[in-house]
């Protein structure tokens, strides 16, 4: 087996093994560096326009956890995790925010912003042209697309996680102070490690099957 195979492989083995856990360890942590390497995956995902229109925000605090957990319908994976992911997409996009993107790209590939007239006329007159609403949900889609890099970043750890929307995105948004950041909650992922307790690890794992999920024409 070649090793570009083997990479292939080993990439779905740890998708299969990975599922929504339901019962952390409370006891188990994980280490610093596996979570920069997690954090670091987050950071590398791709973006509409690069633009990553949100936050993430790392929650180790168990009083604040406590207090998440409650507007969390007292999920107990909210605060046995060894940390919460908290995926917060801007309510808003301006120019303002625009400009730091362009200069950013601008600075890191030693380009002049004359030679990205033509990327951020396009920004302008697409995503800044979008009512509020729409705005605000083309960002959470930016967020949902670091959120699967997170999954799957954490199974090729053995790290697991939980995806969770079963939350009060106000409720969070007011104990982290979101809303005067231009903030909201838009989804949530306990990481850490499962519970010898939890039984839905060993529970095949259920999908549509290739025909019915795959069209090629």
């Amino acid at each position: 087996m070649n090793s570009e195979v083997k990479t292939k492989n080993t990439y779905n083995e740890d998708l299969n093994w990975r599922y929504a856990t339901k019962k952390f360890d409370s006891r188990k942590e994980i280490s610093e560096e596996d979570l920069n390497t997690l954090l670091e995956s987050v950071q590398l995902s791709a973006s509409s326009y690069g633009l990553q229109p949100y936050e993430v925000i790392v929650v180790k605090d168990q009083k604040i956890r406590e207090k998440l957990k409650a507007a969390a319908w007292n999920q107990t994976q909210v605060t046995d995790a060894s940390y919460l992911m908290v995926f917060a997409n801007l309510t808003h996009v301006n120019e303002a925010y625009v400009n730091t993107y362009l200069d950013n790209i601008a600075e890191t590939r030693n380009m002049s912003r004359e030679d990205l007239k033509g990327m951020e006329d396009m920004i302008r007159n697409t995503t800044l042209q979008l009512p509020a609403d729409a705005q605000n949900t083309w960002a959470a889609k930016q967020a949902y697309i670091a959120l699967g890099n997170l999954l799957s970043a954490a199974a090729s750890q053995k790290i697991d996680a939980c995806p969770m929307e079963g939350f009060d995105a106000a409720k969070f948004d007011e104990i982290l102070g979101l809303k005067d950041r231009n903030l909201t909650t838009a989804v949530i992922a306990p990481i850490g490690y499962r519970s010898e307790d939890d039984q839905y690890q060993h529970l095949t794992k259920v999908r549509k099957s290739k025909s019915d999920l795959i069209e090629i024409i």
